[in-house]
């Protein structure tokens, strides 16, 4: 009994002692924190993307209480309403935020590509791209294993006949799924914008028709229809610069194969706000 008490008593002062030392240790270590910095942190979404340029939230949240940035537009899942917030906070002017929107630029899937080989392995883009490029026999398209899907925080992509598609409307524009993509083919555009080439081949015509019937055959006839030069045939596949583009579908229209898509891709800032 008498070494029963003596162990208990060991560990109860063994306790009390750590306990000052922590007490001691948490005054004398304090670090003070910027209220500022907690209530930005507050407003932003906390998807941590990096979008906005900084290591996740807390980064942007910390350069801008410490005054590192000015700028209140840079979270682009958070949208002009978190610019606002961040204003109020900081006193700094609201910037207009540039919505955005994931898109994919491959529209071959299992109806219009052709196979090279039968992919069994891990359910992942980049151990299938290890393997002779993957199982399509386009080694530009969609690998169809879904890592873009497994980080996107809004459910806004589906693996879809053997390709991945981006539900704009659900697309808050983190640009997560652009950095999963070890193809390159997921970028993020303006969801303003109307006009989206599906095609990333860079093989010469006949040879990306012959993989993909949806492939861009680099015919140029986009390019010559086009009144303002926004698209250019580069590489052997249609490249459009947006800053020219006054959406009047003519190279699409124009589009022999059908790889330039004219659509509404509204994000879900803008789609909320429409409704």
């Amino acid at each position: 009994m008498t070494e029963v008490i003596i162990a208990v008593s060991a560990v109860a002062v063994i306790g009390i002692v750590c306990a000052v030392i922590l007490i001691v240790a948490s005054k004398y270590m304090h670090v003070e924190v910027d209220e500022k910095e907690v209530k930005i942190r507050e407003v932003l979404p906390g998807a941590n993307c990096g979008a906005c340029g900084y290591t996740g939230c807390d980064g942007y949240a910390k350069a801008l209480a410490s005054g590192e940035t000015d700028k209140t537009n840079l979270c682009v899942p958070g949208a002009d309403k978190v610019s606002m917030d961040i204003a109020a906070i900081t006193g700094l002017e609201a910037g207009d935020v540039i919505e955005q929107v994931a898109i994919v630029r491959c529209m071959g899937d299992c109806t219009k590509a052709a196979k090279k080989s039968q992919y069994e392995g891990i359910q992942s883009c980049a151990a299938a791209k290890m393997l002779y490029g993957g199982e399509g026999a386009c080694t530009y398209g969609c690998l169809g294993k879904g890592d873009c899907l497994s980080v996107c925080p809004s459910n806004a992509i589906c693996i879809e006949n053997g390709i991945a598609h981006v539900n704009t409307r659900l697309c808050a524009g983190c640009g997560m799924c652009v950095k999963a993509c070890p193809q390159g083919i997921i970028s993020l555009m303006a969801d303003v914008d109307k006009v989206l080439v599906t095609c990333s081949n860079k093989d010469k015509g006949a040879t990306a028709r012959q993989k993909c019937t949806n492939a861009c055959i680099a015919c140029k006839k986009c390019e010559k229809n086009c009144p303002t030069g926004a698209i250019k045939v580069e590489n052997n596949v249609a490249v459009i610069d947006y800053s020219k583009c006054i959406k009047c579908d003519l190279c699409a229209k124009n589009c022999p194969v059908g790889c330039i898509l004219i659509s509404d891709f509204s994000g879900i800032h803008r789609y909320t706000e429409q409704e």
